[in-house]
């Protein structure tokens, strides 16, 4: 039943222009990024052939490419997971869907699963950005891979959070900015740290979204980094369960 909500979810979105249109602005301002990079790394390859240890194609554009996308998708997936829930308490069909036979993990799951394929989709396009530049270049293929791992557990984070928000409220709007808000905050503790070693310093940076993905970025690949952006998913999802739950409960 998962995948039949998933694919419900599914066909929802591209049934809407909301999909269309996030897939194509989205792409556009990544693209326009890409390039922008690469004239930047064609400026700089004078002053790059006369270090002995110059950085490549991979940091120089690889990474800041994935680094802007993550800015630019932390605005876009509120507008994507805030009608999940949220729309079908507008539209008065959550009791509908909480009186089926279905348990409130199938639910949360399929509609979670729904808007992961869809954001997959866009990573994919991004990656096939990235992919691009073996035909002109070499590539640190160990990077790229580092950076896409680091997107996809990101989404599944930004995924999981919106979905929360979502079952909090019936209008779709204070849905999707909570979720940025929130988004927000975990983003910048990093910045607030402001370099500190102190104990409240380290728990600000280990709870900021972008300390986590920074390490990935930079090709180094470590398992606190991945546990860290799944307890975040599946923490979501298990409140989104429970909060479902207490409605289907007093319904």
């Amino acid at each position: 039943m998962i995948f039949v909500i998933a694919r419900r979810e599914l066909r929802s979105l591209f049934m809407s222009p909301l999909a269309w249109t996030i897939l194509a602005v989205v792409q556009v301002i990544l693209a326009f990024m890409f390039f922008s990079q690469i004239d930047f790394y064609i400026q700089l390859q004078p002053r790059l052939a006369a270090m002995s240890s110059a950085p490549g194609i991979t940091e120089i554009i690889v990474a800041p490419l994935f680094a802007n996308a993550a800015v630019v998708l932390m605005l876009v997936v509120p507008l994507l997971t805030m009608r999940l829930i949220s729309d079908e308490r507008r539209n008065q069909t959550l009791s509908l869907l909480l009186s089926a036979p279905l348990s409130m993990t199938e639910i949360v799951l399929g509609k979670y699963l729904g808007a992961m394929i869809f954001l997959l989709v866009q990573l994919l396009l991004i990656i096939l950005m990235t992919v691009s530049l073996l035909l002109g270049g070499n590539l640190d293929l160990g990077v790229v891979a580092s950076c896409s791992l680091g997107l996809a557990l990101l989404l599944a984070s930004f995924s999981a959070l919106g979905l929360y928000m979502s079952t909090l409220t019936a209008q779709p709007t204070v849905a999707a900015v909570a979720t940025f808000g929130v988004l927000l905050l975990l983003w910048v503790l990093e910045l607030s740290n402001g370099g500190s070693d102190s104990s409240s310093g380290n728990v600000l940076s280990y709870l900021s979204l972008l300390s986590h993905y920074q390490s990935l970025l930079k090709g180094m690949f470590s398992s606190a980094d991945v546990i860290y952006f799944l307890l975040f998913s599946t923490v979501c999802l298990i409140l989104s369960v429970r909060r479902l739950d207490a409605e289907r409960l007093h319904s």
